[in-house]
């Protein structure tokens, strides 16, 4: 089944690095997982305030310069945090990211802290803006 990405997740992808928003737009069209877009572009107050309350570690987020997307698992109109999801949708988004030729980073793969939703573009590849 194919899948589309929602004018709600469209417009979270408003301010993403192209090349990344290139990767999610393909990887919605082959992933075996529905997703929306949870978060792309987030600003300094956003960051601190998840900061503050341990959802991140970092005050400098790929996020704040758009090189950074949180995705979440759609199922039966909700968001579901279940890990076998995230594995799926990781599948797609590095499918998507070979075919194009972006490299990307997923947060599942971290050592520490690891991040099911979020994907972003490397720092050794794109050095902040």
């Amino acid at each position: 089944m194919a899948f589309k990405l929602s004018n709600r997740s469209m417009a979270r992808l408003s301010g993403v690095h192209d090349d990344l928003f290139s990767v999610v737009e393909r990887a919605i069209q082959i992933t075996q997982v529905d997703f929306t877009v949870l978060e792309g572009l987030r600003s300094r107050s956003r960051q601190k305030e998840l900061f503050d309350s341990g959802a991140s570690t970092t005050m400098n987020s790929r996020h704040l310069t758009g090189h950074a997307v949180d995705l979440g698992a759609w199922v039966t109109g909700g968001v579901r945090l279940d890990w076998p999801l995230y594995y799926k949708i990781a599948d797609a988004m590095k499918q998507a990211a070979e075919e194009l030729g972006v490299p990307i980073e997923w947060g599942g793969d971290w050592e520490t802290f690891k991040d099911g939703p979020h994907f972003q573009l490397p720092w050794k590849h794109y050095p902040s803006a």
